[in-house]
């Protein structure tokens, strides 16, 4: 195998890019043409540099923790801080003004310090930390680095950076009620990016980052160009919250009213590290008149939208608009962490095409995984390097001037799916071409346990089909559930295999592929269906089915009939003008009326992916009645569905099919 260097790191060439299958049966070297000119996702000599500067010695030996610090926004609200910065060995704060990271979280403080002091106290870090290496062979902790993404990272402060940890307005120890990503809270980010510039241990260079809720606003903020902001650090961001979880093809998500629910108890809850400042200074009545002025925000308002359907944020509307990040105005370089099954598994491909960076600045690693386990077995021998590692070399690169070959990195760092670990230069990979897979009515004979077993065909099929579906709660043991619970039911098989849930599918499967070939970016699938009420509910997924007939979901999608109008300047199309992503607007006025019986043509979009469909293996798309919890129904919807039938129409002259994009010829 030869290599090269390619900005700074030894990396395979393209010519020698073999992808290494390991599958019982199948040990050997497959070339998939052509594909992305591969490098070292492991970030090869550089990325040992750049461990080296996390793991070795330090600039300085221990860590300043003020947790009370208090900061007055422009509207008087009180704003709750914690600053962490460099210290000798006394325990002194250094002088020397660093480079200052923000992270502006929902999530409470005391949780921050409570994961600080689990992991750095004498006795419980260092059993954590080798628990942690046993189980990841060799990574600093189970998460691959993702708590010092998420809270206090002791180890990036020692090298010389001062870390701002706030508590959003309206949440932990902050006064003021909790706006969930609005227009004041962003208002508040860009002020404490102002206010930290200000301060004698900051020396005006700024950061942002976190994870989930913190990586959107520093999104929010780097689209409102502060000044001094020169690199964000986003783990599972989004851009689009209407569509990656809120209503979902106009579907709400089980998620939001459990997470609203998590976050508003724990605002509740006093930091114990704070509580005797705050009443020293005459916090604790304004913080507790806070709580009382919105002691559940939003929540009933979600679960009212749910059960009448009046709520306007059952809708898209200028309520979210607000909310989306200003993607196309971010000019500091931003790093991108992603999971195909994340809660907003759809923003970071998005959101890297969006961003008007060069490659380099930009950058996008997706992982084969859910919201909870990111970065699990990072840091290994063929994966990435830890997140705290990237971190680091981000954050070195563009706020202090450090040439350490990270802007070569990746720029594009995919976990394929059924493959391995891939880095090179654009997503979807070069060489994939736009294919359309048909529903048909012939039997595949490979999914006897489905409620129809029809197969995915490469032509349309001639004959005339009506598949009649119903919901069931089969849903709840499957992919969507892991996915909709961010990853708590990972590893259980009976959620990890589609098995169970394709008991209720209107199942389609292509015939085993002759060659291995390779799934890239977007998906859409295109049905003829109809209902007996005056909604249906449809969702869909996209599986990779082994030779053993183990089904694994790869992506998948929903919508309901109402919302089938598809805005076509905001969808995305292939240089022929074939539809690869249908843009539903999901407003209320868009919404089409449905009759009962009536065939209409739906484009359910479904959530990009990277996938290698090995030799042997085949595709399949399962169609469902809806699929609980992942997908809910406003009650008004679901009555109007009648609970009743649900019919696929498969005809020569109209028929369905899923369009994606592949690399190689599978021979179908």
């Amino acid at each position: 195998m030869t290599t090269s260097p390619i900005g700074g790191s030894a990396r395979r060439s393209a010519q020698a890019a073999p992808l290494w299958t390991t599958r019982p049966g199948a040990r050997r070297y497959v070339t998939p043409e052509p594909t992305l000119p591969l490098g070292d996702p492991t970030g090869g000599a550089d990325a040992l540099l750049w461990r080296e500067s996390v793991d070795g010695h330090l600039a300085h030996p221990r860590v300043h923790i003020d947790r009370n610090v208090d900061l007055r926004m422009s509207d008087g609200v009180i704003m709750r801080a914690t600053v962490v910065r460099p210290a000798d060995r006394t325990g002194r704060p250094v002088s020397t003004p660093y480079p200052a990271i923000i992270n502006i979280n929902p999530y409470n403080r005391a949780v921050v310090d409570a994961i600080d002091t689990a992991t750095h106290t004498p006795v419980i870090g260092p059993a954590v930390t080798r628990a942690s290496k046993a189980m990841t062979g060799g990574a600093m902790d189970l998460t691959g680095g993702l708590l010092d993404g998420f809270g206090i990272n002791r180890r990036l402060v020692r090298s010389g950076y001062v870390q701002v940890i706030v508590d959003v307005r309206g949440t932990g120890a902050s006064h003021g009620v909790w706006q969930i990503l609005g227009s004041r809270e962003q208002q508040d980010s860009v002020e404490i990016l102002g206010w930290a510039r200000e301060q004698e241990w900051c020396d005006g260079n700024l950061g942002m980052g976190g994870w989930s809720y913190s990586a959107i606003n520093s999104l929010q903020a780097a689209g409102h160009n502060p000044p001094g902001l020169k690199a964000v650090f986003a783990i599972e961001g989004s851009e689009d919250i209407v569509r990656d979880i809120y209503i979902t093809g106009g579907l709400p998500s089980a998620f939001i009213p459990m997470w609203l629910s998590v976050v508003n108890a724990l605002k509740w809850v006093p930091n114990p590290r704070t509580v005797l400042h705050d009443a020293l200074h005459g916090n604790t009545l304004g913080w507790l008149l806070s709580r009382i002025a919105s002691p559940a925000t939003e929540l009933t308002a979600v679960v009212a939208g749910v059960l009448t359907g009046r709520d306007p944020r059952i809708h898209d509307n200028p309520y979210f608009d607000v909310r989306d990040p200003q993607i196309d105005a971010i000019t500091a370089p931003t790093f991108l962490f992603g999971g195909w099954h994340d809660l907003f598994g759809r923003s970071t491909p998005r959101i890297y095409r969006r961003l008007n960076l060069p490659a380099g600045q930009k950058q996008m690693l997706v992982t084969d995984g859910y919201h909870f386990d990111m970065g699990t077995g990072f840091g290994g021998r063929q994966s990435p390097p830890r997140i705290d590692v990237l971190q680091r070399a981000w954050y070195d690169r563009w706020l202090k001037g450090v040439d350490n070959g990270v802007d070569g990195y990746g720029p594009v760092t995919l976990m394929q799916q059924g493959g391995q670990w891939t880095s090179g230069s654009e997503f979807p990979r070069a060489g994939a071409r736009t294919r359309r897979l048909y529903l048909t009515s012939a039997p595949s004979d490979t999914a006897p346990h489905a409620r129809f077993d029809g197969r995915l065909d490469g032509l349309p099929g001639r004959r005339h089909a009506r598949l009649d579906t119903r919901p069931d709660l089969r849903g709840a043991v499957s992919r969507d559930m892991t996915q909709v619970t961010a990853g708590l039911t990972k590893g259980f098989a009976a959620f990890d295999e589609a098995g169970t849930q394709e008991r209720g599918a209107l199942s389609f499967t292509t015939p085993p592929a002759a060659e291995p070939v390779q799934i890239s970016g977007a998906l859409n699938l295109r049905i003829a269906a109809s209902g007996q009420g005056h909604e249906a509910i449809w969702t869909a997924t996209v599986n990779d089915v082994a030779p053993d007939g183990t089904s694994t979901v790869l992506t998948g999608g929903a919508l309901t009939a109402t919302n089938r109008a598809v805005d076509s300047a905001r969808s995305d199309y292939d240089d022929a003008g074939e539809l690869l992503s249908a843009f539903h607007p999901l407003t209320e006025a868009a919404k089409l009326p449905v009759e009962p019986d009536v065939v209409y043509e739906l484009d359910i979009d479904l959530v990009d992916t990277d996938a290698l469909i090995d030799e042997g293996h085949r595709i399949r798309v399962d169609v469902y009645a809806g699929s609980f919890p992942r997908y809910l129904a406003t009650v008004p919807d679901l009555i109007r569905t009648r609970l009743g039938r649900q019919s696929l129409v498969l005809d020569p002259d109209a028929p369905s099919y899923l369009t994606l994009r592949l690399i190689g010829d599978p021979g179908w």
